[in-house]
């Protein structure tokens, strides 16, 4: 085949996958004009329809449903290959797409990551902040920082710092004129400083104690959809949050925020690197792992945060 069929066949593969000619034109870096010029060119030599199109949505037909099951183990076999190729596990090399939310980041990520890029130079380092669960295989990422329980099944899911805990935060002077919640029941009334999820809806406060679980929302004051926006706000006296512990472990200490119902607060999971299942992992992405894993035991995710 010619090099503009194998193209046209990589740009088949990318709407398949993503049902969306814009997002696969994002994820192969090319206009949406360029990827449909090549689907339709594809489809006319073909002589059928891979696609069903209307102004709101994009599905495979039967027929292009056969054809990307055949070409996408394919193309994942040659990706594999060329990398091998290309980037020599001696000598890691090449672009690597990381996408990872802003809270792993101000926990340290970010230094550590600056350490990875320091003793790797030959890698390009492509980092996309977002808080929303992104789909990495979807928008062309090698690989994603989430909290372990918010990675998918069929990803391969690589912890790289400790397990967190959220604790219920305020000023001092919030609780002294409020009072201070004995049961998680008694948050509902207050003021919230609330997180937004990147879908619009709002957390709601989870505890558990002694087998119990129970689900909370206080009255809403302020949404948003960054901790550390929250924090202040509870710094300034405004409302009581819910947020990770490492993240206002100096407020804690310096008596600016206090804690309350740390019994009903439970570890979890911490931040995982995930990334496809494979077989031939490319060596960029392999370093990065071996990186992050490395240096995780010493002080864990959050070495970087001020104590």
């Amino acid at each position: 085949m010619s090099r503009i069929e194998l193209t046209d066949l990589d740009h088949f593969t990318a709407v398949a996958r993503t049902l969306s000619f814009r997002a696969a034109a994002r994820a192969l870096g090319v206009s949406p004009s360029a990827i449909s010029h090549a689907v339709a060119g594809l489809e006319v030599r073909l002589g059928v329809r891979l696609f069903n199109r209307t102004t709101r949505s994009v599905a495979l037909t039967d027929a292009g449903r056969r054809l990307y099951g055949r070409l996408s183990p394919a193309f994942d076999e040659i990706r594999g290959a060329l990398a091998e190729v290309v980037d020599r596990p001696e000598r890691p090399a090449g672009r690597l797409r990381l996408g990872a939310p802003r809270s792993a980041l101000m926990l340290g990520l970010s230094a550590r990551l600056a350490d990875f890029a320091r003793a790797h130079p030959e890698i390009e380092l492509d980092l996309s902040i977002d808080e929303r669960r992104v789909d990495i295989v979807a928008e062309g990422f090698d690989a994603g920082i989430r909290i372990g329980e918010f990675v998918e099944r069929d990803m391969i899911a690589v912890p790289i710092g400790p397990p967190l805990r959220l604790v219920v935060v305020a000023s001092p002077g919030f609780f002294d004129a409020h009072g201070r919640p004995a049961t998680p029941r008694d948050l509902e009334p207050m003021a919230g400083l609330l997180r937004r999820f990147a879908d619009g809806t709002l957390y709601r406060w989870e505890f558990e104690r002694d087998g119990r679980a129970q689900t909370v929302l206080p009255r809403p004051r302020i949404v948003a959809d960054d901790g550390a926006v929250l924090a202040e706000m509870a710094r300034a006296g405004l409302g009581v949050s819910c947020l990770i512990e490492d993240q206002v472990r100096d407020d804690l200490a310096a008596g600016r925020l206090e804690a309350v119902l740390t019994e009903w607060m439970p570890v979890f999971p911490g931040f995982h690197l995930h990334h496809p299942s494979r077989r031939q992992m490319r060596p960029a992405l392999r370093a990065l792992i071996d990186h992050l894993r490395g240096d995780r035991h010493a002080e864990g995710l959050n070495s970087a945060v001020p104590r």
